[in-house]
């Protein structure tokens, strides 16, 4: 099969000809469909979080599956299934109480004595996040893709993987928004437009998004933000408090920078959650002050979103199906394999806010 191949950190992807194994117990093959081109990726690429290398990047798809291992159950040849970066074991203590994605068993993961899922002229290329979906096949545990409705177009359904999951995530699972209640968004790529998208589904009041880009602060609005403004404005946090008379109720992060992390908290009001979703540099830190403690403020991580990804997908497919959740805004551009450094360059821009990798 076809695959993008991360060599060495800073390096551009090489497209290569790599071996997909068969699929072995509980794990399913997929033909992928497109994959979405996530700044997760990007901090690997850059070298900004090490990973072990040669490796497949991709995490953020959704194909159809070709064929299923012994004692497979959840998904069957012919479904179309979007893949997920928490793959879950199901019995450990995260998931048997219910933080399926803070599950991090090796039972997804093939035994280090068992041949590698993927090869390159013999030699073992790693699978990055259980996935590695820069390539035409996916070789994965099914406890790491779900099966959705077949009328959901395959390009859209890709972001739900991570983007949606994460940013919808944060809205209805981390910090779950009540009616009526005030939401901040700090960073308008693909995570804080689904995160703008889902406060609007639950009927949040004033959806508040900041970012320094006004073509996406523009987006913003279109999926559900009711005021936007630019996220390096000096006089931005105290427009945000004033106009929601003392702060918001959540503020949800969704790029990864201490400077924006540190927005989030300030615009918050007494009692209020900071929900922090972007992957931050290493040794990055952010913290309450005596007063916001004084002030009952709290300061929390969001991995994915909480996501219980097996439930959370299908009703996410549903909403867009029933046009509740608006995915076609998302997508800037849609290119093929052989583009993904382009991609990779517009994501280090930061202008634009999902692109999509389609596979034909």
């Amino acid at each position: 099969m076809k695959a993008a191949v991360l060599f060495e950190a800073k390096k551009p992807l090489e497209i290569c000809k790599v071996d997909v194994a068969k699929p072995g117990p509980h794990e399913v093959l997929i033909r992928t469909a497109a994959c979405g081109v996530c700044r997760s990726d990007l901090h690997f690429v850059d070298g900004a979080y090490p990973t072990p290398l040669p490796a497949i990047p991709g995490h953020e798809a959704a194909g159809i599956v070709e064929a299923v291992g012994d004692e497979v159950r959840t998904v069957k040849v012919g479904d179309a299934v979007v893949t997920c970066l928490s793959a879950f074991c199901g019995h450990c203590e995260f998931c048997v109480s219910g933080r399926m994605s803070l599950c991090i068993s090796s039972d997804t993961r093939r035994a280090k004595d068992a041949p590698p899922r993927l090869t390159l002229k013999g030699e073992p290329v790693h699978q990055m996040l259980n996935l590695s979906a820069y390539a035409e096949m996916m070789l994965v545990h099914e406890h790491a893709c779900v099966a959705i409705d077949p009328d959901m177009p395959l390009d859209r359904a890709a972001l739900l993987g991570c983007a949606v999951t994460t940013g919808a995530g944060a809205v209805f699972n981390a910090s779950p928004v009540t009616p009526g209640e005030t939401v901040c968004v700090v960073g308008c790529g693909g995570i804080g437009l689904a995160a703008v998208n889902a406060a609007k589904i639950a009927g949040a009041g004033k959806i508040i998004a900041l970012d320094p880009v006004a073509e996406k602060r523009a987006l913003a609005e279109k999926l559900g933000a009711t005021h936007s403004f630019d996220a390096t404005a000096e006089n931005t946090v105290p427009e945000v408090v004033e106009l929601t008379k003392g702060g918001v109720h959540h503020a949800i992060e969704a790029v990864g920078r201490e400077a924006s992390a540190e927005t989030a908290v300030k615009v918050l009001r007494r009692g209020g959650t900071a929900t922090i979703l972007g992957m931050m540099p290493l040794g990055s830190k952010v913290g309450l002050s005596a007063l916001d403690l004084l002030g009952s403020k709290k300061l929390q991580g969001g991995l994915m979103g909480g996501n219980r990804f097996p439930v959370d997908i299908p009703r996410l497919v549903d909403f867009y199906l029933r046009g509740l959740l608006d995915l076609d805004t998302i997508i800037a551009e849609r290119m093929p394999l052989e583009k993904i450094n382009h991609a990779f360059d517009e994501l280090r821009k930061g202008d634009a806010a999902r692109s999509v990798i389609e596979f034909s």
